[in-house]
């Protein structure tokens, strides 16, 4: 017996096999159960979703002999040939293949004639942005007008290419690229069935290599079992599709935390070693990026549980948010510049040495860290020679000559009467704006132990005190008082007094107060309350500026 392809083998034959396309499915069958279907309908999206599927599905439920429904038996002699491909009353044309005049005028003299076993006689033209324009002209009078018994279903990958006649014409639906998560999911399912032993790792990167086609999906899945010889292992599924493991690339962050040139070029070897697809290597590195940042930015972010999160916290924790942001863009440009360079090694080399390049002097260092980095001293002037202590009379004045001027020293912070740091005038100093200086306004400093300064909370206000943002107000205090400086974060629900926030309230709480009482004092303001009963809405009263 000859073997079938994965991907027919399990086509679905009904709308709920379909994976993915709930939206189109559900309108269908909306429409099957009631009676209320248009005579065209037009599906669009990649390849591999489904367009040609969910077409033969509905085409055996408008003739199943035993009558129209969403979900067709499968069984009588209508839905088994539409299965086989052999049913007289569904014609299939592929439009790349028969885009001329003439093609299209002999679909339209035979939609005259009755079908000859179901009710309807369904044309399913696939690609129809391919036909040409005299054969779109043809195509548009029967494509409005359709005989009774005739339905159109037009299948397209681009349909911006359909002129806007047809498009007004039909019911237009979208297929959606499907989800590795959906594609994975699928697979498992067919393996199960199949009898055959996979890796997890393994289907996981198949699915990612689909590009959301699970018809593509299926056919990497047979030829990754032909290649296991009837098993799937992750390593051999990577060899064969030319892609390395997660730990590879993130190796190379690794590296590129650590401003090691040697480690990378060497992490370079070790990819170039599998020969992989470099282009793909670059957008799993991207891909891993893309993760990194969404835990320092995203509070409480968990991605898919594949045993890196570990590793994944500890990079975002050495990197800034802004230095994966520029790992990030050039991930994303080497990979569209890789067509250009000599060789897609030479390009992907290039790419990694571009983020070294680009890396900040201090990139690597953790937040706090980089605020240990020493503040040099102002540079004092050029001392005297210490003359003999003998009295001497005074030196003849020496030419005019302009002071050496001294460059301008940090600002100092004043002290509290408890020898800590003022707080609002640190939180100035240090330049704390938007949701940093929120945290910081909302924050009362409790009191200092060594470099660490401790700092109150409301219960409220401690989800705010998440990384990346307490690494950035360490770095951006220490280097407004010129040390290391760590943040310890405690709950007080008494502290909301103490707050920058609370005395901004209070005081403008009392200039508001006192703005009313200014208003009302005012001798104009009684003469016409007097005078003409007039009153004074204390919502509309603003205090001056100051």
């Amino acid at each position: 017996m000859s073997y079938q392809v994965l991907a027919r083998k399990w086509r679905p034959r009904k709308f709920v096999e379909l994976v993915g396309q709930e939206h189109v499915v559900r309108a269908l069958t909306n429409a099957l159960d009631t009676g209320r279907m248009h005579h065209a309908y037009l599906f669009t999206g990649t390849r591999g979703v489904g367009k040609t599927t969910i077409a033969r599905i509905f085409a055996k439920s408008l003739n199943c002999e035993r009558g129209e429904s969403a979900d067709p038996c499968g069984e009588c002699a209508v839905c088994t040939a539409v299965d086989a491909g052999r049913f007289v009353d569904l014609l299939e044309i592929d439009a790349a293949s028969n885009t001329g005049v003439d093609d299209v005028r002999e679909v339209i003299e035979n939609a005259q004639y009755a079908p000859a076993r179901g009710r309807f006689k369904v044309y399913l033209v696939d690609e129809v942005h391919m036909l040409s324009k005299p054969a779109f002209n043809a195509l548009l009078k029967t494509l409005e007008e359709p005989p009774p018994h005739v339905k159109f279903l037009l299948a397209t990958t681009d349909p911006q290419k359909l002129p806007v006649t047809v498009l007004s014409r039909c019911l237009k639906f979208n297929l959606k690229r499907l989800l590795p998560e959906q594609i994975a999911g699928q697979m498992r399912h067919i393996l199960d069935a199949e009898q055959i032993a996979y890796e997890d790792a393994a289907i996981a990167e198949l699915a990612r290599g689909a590009d959301g086609s699970l018809r593509d999906g299926l056919s990497l899945l047979d030829q990754a079992i032909a290649y296991g010889g009837g098993v799937l292992k992750a390593d051999e599924v990577r060899a064969m599709l030319g892609s390395v493991a997660r730990g590879q690339v993130l190796g190379v962050l690794d590296a590129l935390a650590d401003g090691d040139g040697a480690r990378l070029m060497a992490e370079c070897d070790r990819i170039a070693s599998f020969s992989p697809d470099f282009g793909g290597v670059l957008d799993d590195l991207a891909a891993t990026l893309h993760r990194v940042q969404l835990i320092q930015l995203v509070p409480g972010y968990r991605g898919e549980d594949d045993g890196d999160e570990e590793a994944l916290a500890a990079l975002a924790g050495r990197l800034q948010p802004e230095d994966v942001q520029l790992y990030y863009q050039i991930a994303t440009s080497g990979r569209r510049d890789l067509a250009l360079a000599p060789d897609a090694r030479t390009g992907f080399e290039m790419a990694l040495l571009r983020m070294l390049a680009f890396r900040p002097a201090d990139a690597g260092e953790a937040p706090a860290e980089r605020v240990a980095r020493p503040v040099a001293p102002p540079r004092a002037a050029p001392a005297a020679v210490q003359q003999p202590s003998a009295p001497t009379s005074p030196a003849p004045a020496a030419p005019s000559r302009p002071a050496p001027t001294t460059p301008p020293a940090r600002a100092s912070v004043p002290s509290d009467a408890r020898g800590l740091p003022h707080w609002e005038s640190l939180i100035e100093q240090a330049n704390l704006r938007g949701p940093l200086g929120q945290l910081a306004q909302n924050a009362a400093l409790r009191e200092r132990d060594g470099h660490t300064l401790v700092l109150a909370l409301q219960p409220a206000h401690m989800h705010l005190a998440v990384e990346p943002m307490v690494s950035q107000m360490e770095e951006r205090i220490g280097q407004a008082l010129g040390e290391r400086i760590k943040l310890r974060f405690v709950s007080d629900s008494q502290s909301a007094a103490q707050t920058p926030a609370a005395r901004a309230a209070s005081a403008r709480e009392s200039a508001q107060g006192a703005a009313e009482q200014a208003i009302e004092e005012d001798p104009l303001v009684q003469s016409l309350k007097r005078e003409f009963g007039a009153r004074v809405v204390p919502q509309s009263v603003k205090p001056i500026e100051q």
